[in-house]
């Protein structure tokens, strides 16, 4: 099959799952069946689409012209096709975990459920394949709008306040901000295409922009796209965590946040050209947001007794990273930047799948009450560790790699505090995610729990959620040892080609 025709029927894959999903609302074992069936064809389909992109192809498909020179179009790169590689694997495994989840816990109104979480990918492929940031920002204003209702899933007045947070900054910042920058590009340049080494250096060089204009309106962009969470526009995060479990993964991992990070490296590499920015020092300032962002949140984190919120202060520090990977401007960070959106992601999906499972088996949210829990759930506390390794950077957790990439690129730039910050963030993603499993495994049950009421032997989540979550921690170390393959898929982005 024309890789071109790939492209929209990849777009159009989700589509068909929420069509079905709505048919076979009825029949949960239809609906879901489905749902599993699409997902995987939808990855299938992407690995084909991958093989032709990471040779070299750039297949290209154009829906329309919406009004003169803003066009909804597509093109394929490796960053892309990273992005959509990690979104379309996480959908099967998410939708498996949501099963369990959602069935486990008697949750009300599945199939709305399944039914947003549909449009989310296929607003994250949109994204991912955007060809120009017209088509970029409608995805990106997509995605926000078919979340709001998995936020707000539990109907509560704690859902609808979270749910108002949740929108309240997503769209005032990309209306406020990101609107803002994109029409200052169009003045500029004259066009909103994504380019190979950018579009920004002839006005620039025409003297139409200055230095401190081009940080400005890389400012518009860093902080317009407050899916990327950086500080302060990072509250809407923590507030989302009155989701269920797996939107919560959805959110940290599969799409929402990812499509922030992910938007900021785009406009980084195709917009403004890490040569442009680096000759003209304009995104230093951003390297300096990025690491107060990483070390505050992590201190944050420390200090959460609830599961769920320690984890969504540790994606704002993560994601941090991958906004430092495109400030620092260097071949190596943008590349550890883009690496580190399919490491986080593995990652940070299994920690929340093991937070959903923990409470399906016990109701149980704060860390303070998981006391010896590793010995009644072994698997769950495992994948945990295991993650976790993975999200401070050490061997073998596919995050070692990235983190090393951005480490080298902030001694590249001589921003040596960086590089610090970067170590002290280590040691605290130590302090606030070991821990956990320690507790779990060697420590004594809480003082309120005899022995004698807690029944002998395994007692994990159902099958469906545990399944998932040791899948996806064994993925947090097979990264590791693909990384060089990932480290070279990367690489025509930061020579132009």
């Amino acid at each position: 099959m024309h890789p071109e025709n790939l492209i929209w029927i990849n777009m159009a894959l989700p589509l068909l799952a929420l069509l079905w999903i709505n048919l076979a609302g009825r029949h949960p074992n239809l609906r879901e069946a489905g749902t599993i069936v699409v997902s995987s064809v939808l990855f299938a389909a992407n690995c084909v689409l991958a093989g032709d992109v990471f040779s070299g192809g750039r297949p290209q498909w154009t829906l329309g012209e919406m009004l003169p020179g803003f066009e909804i179009a597509f093109e394929v790169e490796p960053l892309g096709m990273l992005f959509a590689l990690v979104a379309s694997g996480l959908w099967i495994l998410t939708t498996l975990y949501a099963i369990g989840y959602m069935r486990g816990h008697h949750e009300k109104h599945q199939t709305r459920f399944y039914s947003c979480f549909a449009i989310a990918i296929f607003a994250a492929l949109a994204a991912a394949f955007s060809g120009n940031l017209f088509t970029l920002f409608i995805a990106y204003e997509v995605m926000t709008i078919s979340t709001y209702p998995l936020v707000t899933h539990h109907g509560n007045e704690e859902a609808r306040n979270g749910g108002r947070v949740y929108l309240g900054i997503l769209l005032s910042t990309s209306v406020g901000l990101f609107m803002f920058g994109i029409a200052w590009t169009w003045s500029l340049a004259g066009t909103l295409d994504f380019r190979p080494g950018g579009i920004l250096s002839e006005p620039y060089q025409e003297g139409l922009i200055s230095d401190a204009q081009l940080g400005v309106l890389l400012g518009l962009f860093a902080f317009g796209i407050g899916k990327a969470a950086l500080m302060p526009f990072h509250r809407w995060l923590p507030a989302a965590m009155v989701a269920p479990t797996p939107v919560s993964a959805l959110l940290h991992a599969v799409a929402v946040v990812k499509v922030g990070v992910f938007s900021v490296l785009k406009v980084v590499v195709f917009i403004f050209g890490i040569d442009l920015l680096d000759s003209t020092g304009a995104s230093e300032w951003l390297c300096y947001a990025a690491g107060t962002t990483i070390l505050l949140a992590s201190l944050v984190a420390i200090t959460k007794d609830n599961l769920k919120a320690r984890l969504a202060y540790s994606t704002i520090s993560q994601l941090a990273y991958i906004t430092l990977g495109a400030a620092l401007v260097t071949p190596d960070s943008v590349i550890g930047g883009g690496m580190h959106i399919a490491m986080h992601a593995v990652g940070k999906i299994t920690l929340f799948f093991c937070a959903g499972a923990i409470y399906v088996a016990t109701h149980k949210k704060d860390i303070s009450q998981m006391r010896g829990l590793g010995r009644t759930m072994p698997f769950t506390f495992a994948a945990f560790l295991i993650a976790s390794v993975s999200i401070i950077g050490l061997p073998p957790g596919g995050g070692s790699w990235s983190k090393w990439l951005l480490a080298v690129g902030t001694a590249e730039n001589h921003l040596y505090w960086l590089t610090a910050a970067l170590m002290v963030s280590s040691l605290l993603n130590i302090a606030y995610l070991v821990p956990i499993p320690i507790r779990a495994f060697m420590a004594p049950l809480d003082e309120g729990e005899s022995q004698s009421e807690v029944q002998p032997g395994i007692r994990e989540a159902p099958l469906l959620c545990v399944v998932p979550l040791c899948i996806t921690a064994l993925g947090s170390v097979a990264l590791f040892f693909v990384a060089e393959w990932i480290y070279e898929i990367l690489l025509p982005i930061t020579t132009g080609s």
